[in-house]
């Protein structure tokens, strides 16, 4: 699964990688509706080789986006939570997409999924509740098995540069990417911190979010996964 996001998302997350608090909210109390976060990396098996070294843990290749220009691989985070790890596709040619990930030089978290449960529920809602967003999109991959995983997303207008999820709804006859993903590590906790408190939680309460938002000097999102050899925190 991969989700498009923009150079102004892009700059302001990759450039608050130290902004955080050091108290970041625990994913059991808060996001309970978290479906994968998005590690974006300029090469795949760098992205893959990373992760591993600090978890240990390997992500496995989960297939390419065709028309996009790029890959993942991934890791289960626990039940019906993974992390997508996602670079270019050297395979195919879609600069406008491929170029902000080949420009971090290290892997760097660039977004997150919600799943808030039936999208057209879900998309009436935002309507009364006066949020602009596009779709639901249907999205679909293809697994290096064969088999076709499918999905649908919904994107917001305003996702505050990134730090707001986009949403997806997975088909039912689709087995969620979590499932048979590698297994072994947990996400622990996750954070959302903007200089723009009181803006960014209006917003979240807007889309039926129960986000902490702590203070910071600039955007920011963070991640801290736990493995047998040991916690990553993502951004680094």
């Amino acid at each position: 699964m991969t989700h498009p996001f923009s150079r102004r998302t892009f700059l302001a997350l990759t450039g608050a990688a130290v902004a955080l608090p050091p108290l970041p909210q625990r994913v059991s109390d808060v996001l309970q509706l978290l479906d994968h976060i998005l590690l974006g990396c300029s090469d795949l098996r760098h992205g893959i080789d990373f992760v591993e070294q600090h978890t240990g843990v390997r992500a496995a290749f989960g297939g390419v986006h065709p028309g996009r220009g790029t890959q993942n691989a991934l890791l289960a985070l626990g039940e019906r939570r993974y992390l997508e790890i996602i670079a270019p596709d050297p395979q195919q040619n879609v600069p406008e997409r491929q170029n902000s990930f080949k420009s971090l030089t290290e892997p760097r978290l660039i977004g997150w999924a919600a799943h808030p449960g039936n999208l057209d529920d879900f998309a009436a809602k935002l309507r009364a509740n006066g949020v602009a967003f596009d779709g639901p999109q249907p999205g679909s991959r293809r697994r290096p098995d064969g088999r076709l995983l499918n999905w649908r997303t919904l994107n917001l207008k305003d996702d505050h540069g990134g730090l707001l999820p986009f949403f997806i709804e997975w088909s039912a006859d689709t087995v969620h990417p979590s499932v048979d993903a590698p297994k072994g590590s947990a996400l622990l906790r996750f954070s959302v911190a903007t200089p723009e408190q009181e803006d960014l939680l209006h917003a979240a309460k807007l889309v039926q979010l129960d986000l902490q938002v702590p203070m910071s000097d600039k955007p920011a999102l963070q991640a801290t996964i736990a493995g047998p050899k040991g916690e990553l925190v993502l951004p680094t």
